[in-house]
């Protein structure tokens, strides 16, 4: 491929939103790089998927410590599309990672120890071949770790310069508001709480999502498509080539019962009539929410990025519409 040369128009394409409190703009949509960036991955289609994003100005990109595979590759990988890229642009960038689930054997290679975030960052940095990332989360409680301990040490990694920001993802309401009043009295506020929410999966409502807004905090929601169910490929059942049929790792054949294809045919008849595709307006309904920053898509092909960005079309429901949803919802 030859020299990468950045759209000249890339900041027209998509809104940003205040994250939180804080002064940080991050765009409607950000770019996981959980999956399809590791070293089993074609390298040029992931450097294309990039590319893709940051022509469109998504210009967000979010990885962790153990996302591959192998553990450690994304970072890898996406530190070589830096290197190659992106070093005249950094400043344009919003790179995250996270630390809390296993990354190496023993008792120092998982969860929220002080000596594990710390450590673990700082192999992040080298892959990654940077001096800091934006933000750095705490990728989920740690019921064994006093959660001082855990907040003091994002605390200290803002405060060495490893990280600009600090989130947390995969915590409840009541264990973010502990972590939020903690990281104030240190004098590092916490920037963005990162929870699994989509249609199918509406655990932050009850209270996350009031937490986040009292607490100056922005919501950047993971698996917005639930692993794909919020797409037009399960309409008519399981296709051989799915995620289910292939992998069954994260999804499987348990996910998509009868119950869930009429719910999801049911909620493609309300996208249909709103001019939309069912996963248009399944990220357009996280959206629509001002307490959500920006939604976490991922992508296999360039194509899929641009295709998602017709979501933000139109992000405007009728109370019909959102009463409809929730009534389909709950069959």
């Amino acid at each position: 491929m030859k020299n990468y040369q950045p759209s000249l128009v890339r900041y027209k394409h998509i809104q940003y939103r205040k994250c939180g409190n804080s002064g940080l703009k991050l765009p409607a949509l950000s770019l996981g790089l959980w999956h399809n960036f590791g070293h089993v991955n074609n390298f040029e289609n992931s450097r294309n998927l990039i590319h893709t994003a940051f022509d469109h100005g998504i210009t967000h990109f979010d990885l962790a410590n153990n996302y591959g595979p192998p553990p450690g590759s994304a970072e890898e990988n996406f530190g070589k599309i830096l290197n190659q890229d992106f070093k005249n642009h950094r400043d344009e960038l919003i790179i995250s990672s996270k630390a809390g689930y296993t990354m190496w054997d023993g008792p120092y290679g998982d969860w929220g120890s002080k000596k594990y975030l710390i450590s673990s960052l700082d192999q992040s940095l080298k892959r990654l071949g940077l001096d800091y990332v934006d933000i750095f989360y705490h990728h989920r409680p740690d019921p064994d770790t006093p959660l001082l301990e855990t907040m003091a040490a994002l605390d200290l990694i803002v405060r060495q310069g490893k990280a600009l920001y600090i989130g947390i993802s995969n915590y409840n309401a009541q264990q973010t508001l502990e972590a939020s009043k903690i990281l104030k009295s240190l004098g590092t506020p916490c920037l963005i709480h990162q929870p699994k929410y989509s249609m199918f999966v509406r655990d932050p409502e009850n209270g996350l999502l009031d937490v986040l807004e009292n607490e100056g905090i922005g919501c950047i929601p993971f698996s917005p498509l639930a692993q794909g169910i919020l797409t037009d490929k399960y309409l008519n059942g399981i296709p051989a080539d799915s995620r289910v049929a292939t992998s069954g790792i994260f999804l499987n054949e348990n996910h998509i019962t009868s119950e869930t294809i009429e719910k999801v045919n049911k909620l493609n008849e309300l996208a249909k009539e709103r001019g939309q595709k069912l996963a248009h307006m399944a990220l357009a309904w996280l959206y629509r929410d001002s307490r959500v920053t920006s939604v976490l898509i991922g992508s296999s092909k360039p194509e899929q990025i641009t295709d998602s960005l017709e979501a933000l079309k139109n992000i405007t429901f009728t109370i019909e519409e959102l009463t409809r949803i929730d009534a389909i919802l709950k069959l």
